[in-house]
C-alpha cells in the first residue's frame, strides 16, 4: 500500500512539475494608437487641488480609451478580463463599460446599428472580418480608433497576438473584411 501510495506521489509531483505551457508570442506588442489626453484642472492656489480629469471625449472616444485599457491582454475564447479576451469580449466590455449593450458574440454584433460603407467610417464604428474560407458566418470583430487619409486603424483581439491595434490595409484583414456597421 505504501508503494502505491509513493508511486501516485511520484507521478504526482513529477507531472505536475513537467508542465510547461508554450508561449507563441514572438514579437514584442506595441499599441500605435493613444488613449485621450487628460486635462488638468486647477492651479493648486485656487482653494481646489488638482484634479485629473478626462478632456471633453466623445462616447466613441471614451469607448475607445476602455478598449485601449486592454491593449496586450492575451487571447482567450470567451474571455472578457485582463486575463484574456476574445474579440467580441473586448467590444462587449469597452461598450458595455460605456452603458452601451451590445450581443456577446461577433455575428450577432453584425446584425446591430445601421451598415455603411467603409469610406464613410469614423472612430467608434464597428468592423466584421470572416477569417476563413470556410466560416460560413462573420466569426471577428474590431472597432475603428483611428481614420487616416484612407487608412482605418483598428483594435481587436487577435489569436496570435492579443489585443492589438491593426490596420484594414493589412492584407489579411482586407481581404477578410466584410461589412462596416455604426452602432453609435
Amino acid at each position: 500500500m505504501r508503494t502505491i501510495i509513493f508511486v501516485f506521489m511520484v507521478f504526482f509531483v513529477v507531472g505536475c512539475g513537467a508542465v510547461k505551457k508554450k508561449t507563441t508570442y514572438s514579437k514584442t506588442r506595441k499599441v500605435s494608437v493613444k488613449a485621450s489626453p487628460e486635462k488638468k484642472l486647477g492651479s493648486g492656489n485656487e482653494g481646489v487641488s488638482k484634479i485629473t480629469r478626462p478632456a471633453t471625449t466623445s462616447k466613441a472616444d471614451n469607448i475607445i480609451n476602455t478598449a485601449l485599457q486592454f491593449s496586450g491582454t492575451r487571447y482567450k475564447f470567451g474571455g472578457t478580463t485582463r486575463k484574456g479576451m476574445d474579440c467580441s469580449g473586448l467590444l462587449y466590455v469597452s461598450f458595455g463599460e460605456n452603458n452601451v449593450r451590445l450581443p456577446r458574440t461577433s455575428y450577432h454584433m453584425a446584425e446591430e446599428g445601421r451598415r455603411i460603407k467603409i469610406k464613410n467610417v469614423v472612430k467608434g464604428d464597428l468592423l466584421f472580418f470572416r477569417t476563413s474560407r470556410r466560416a460560413k458566418r462573420i466569426n471577428h470583430v474590431g472597432m475603428v480608433v483611428a481614420v487616416e487619409n484612407d487608412d482605418v486603424k483598428f483594435i481587436h483581439a487577435s489569436t496570435s497576438r492579443g489585443v492589438i491595434v491593426s490596420s484594414l490595409r493589412e492584407g489579411f484583414w482586407n481581404k477578410a473584411f466584410v461589412k462596416a456597421q455604426r452602432i453609435l
